[in-house]
């Protein structure tokens, strides 16, 4: 949704940009054997980076690594391309227009895996999904749980996706859900509906616009498995430039430290630059939201350094998503990811 020009669609809705075309990559980048990556003229290694939706500060880390020199001093010479509603990352990495993609949650590199394209997840920098689901606030809300029997309104690719979760979790059904077209309209002229969202965008749209709070609830403080802004890159190109990849991956996680934990103007410059809908007062609400709620640096992270993944993770993810459905049993997950190319690893 937009509201006062500030915003983009829902992120549900570049997930599922993202997701499509699935098949067709998944046939182009299975005839890849061999991908180095381009040097140029000063000998560093030239890395096309797609993020998935426009620029903003859920990209900070990568910005602020570009702005800072950090992946210039690891020998790289890194472009951020923004995303948006007419992009395909799974298509723009089969095609070889980039070298390196960014997928906006666990279903992204599992529908390739079985659509049988050669592409993981080399890194997941937001141990937390920033998936919401947001409420009118009453004092009878205290879970989730308590939202049994509401109207959700949700996009078509949010019921193949959280949904999916939900409804295991806590017994919801289908006929809860009411269409989510982007407009904030039908949530706030009910106050008993339910709406979609991201931490970073639609609470505080809302506020801004309606001038209420709303009752906010992260799921991946429920326990919703997802990760979120991950790196993806083809298993050619990873297996042919696995040290420009490592280096990548390390200074992306110095950018997301000096971002979250240092001063992020120069990222914030870039990002402004590339989407002048950025403004500082959106993207310093967004900035606080991510530290304040651990979305980076919280979790695994805390424990083996930003960008990890960790197999239990990816397991609870599959599991619940392919007893659901969505998957089959026999799906090898693991295909996935790989922790390989993370700092520490390998």
């Amino acid at each position: 949704m937009t509201l006062r020009g500030t915003r983009r669609f829902s992120p549900d809705r570049r997930a599922l940009l993202a997701a499509a075309g699935a098949t067709a990559a998944a046939a182009a980048l299975g005839a890849c054997t061999r991908s180095e990556a381009p040097i140029d003229d000063e000998g560093r290694v030239r890395l096309r980076f797609a993020t998935d939706w426009r620029a903003q500060a859920e990209h900070g880390g990568f910005y602020q690594a570009l702005a800072s020199g950090a992946y210039a001093r690891r020998g790289l010479n890194v472009q951020i391309l923004q995303g948006g509603p007419a992009v395909n990352v799974p298509q723009l990495l089969a095609s070889g227009a980039v070298e390196l993609g960014m997928g906006s949650n666990s279903f992204i590199p599992m529908n390739l895996v079985a659509e049988g394209a050669p592409v993981k997840a080399v890194a997941a920098f937001f141990q937390k999904d920033p998936q919401v689901i947001i409420a009118h606030p009453d004092p009878a809300l205290e879970t989730i749980a308590d939202l049994a029997g509401r109207p959700f309104l949700l996009s078509t690719a949010a019921r193949d996706a959280f949904w999916v979760w939900l409804k295991a979790k806590y017994g919801f059904t289908d006929d809860q859900v009411r269409t989510y077209n982007f407009n904030p309209a039908p949530f706030l002229a009910d106050e008993r509906a339910v709406q979609q969202g991201y931490l970073t965008s639609e609470p505080w749209t809302i506020e801004q616009t309606a001038g209420f709070t709303p009752k906010v609830f992260l799921l991946a403080d429920e326990g919703y498995p997802s990760y979120a802004a991950m790196v993806l890159a083809p298993n050619a190109f990873a297996r042919d430039n696995a040290a420009a990849l490592r280096s990548f991956i390390a200074a992306s996680a110095e950018g997301w430290r000096d971002y979250l934990q240092g001063d992020g103007k120069a990222a914030d410059a870039l990002i402004s630059k590339d989407n002048p809908e950025m403004t500082q007062e959106v993207l310093d609400q967004a900035r606080a939201k991510l530290r304040a709620n651990a979305i980076v640096g919280g979790g695994d992270a805390a424990l083996y350094g930003l960008g990890t993944m960790t197999a239990d993770r990816w397991q609870a993810f599959f599991d619940v998503t392919s007893q659901a459905g969505v998957y089959p049993p026999n799906l090898d997950w693991r295909q996935a990811f790989t922790t390989q190319y993370l700092p520490g690893r390998g």
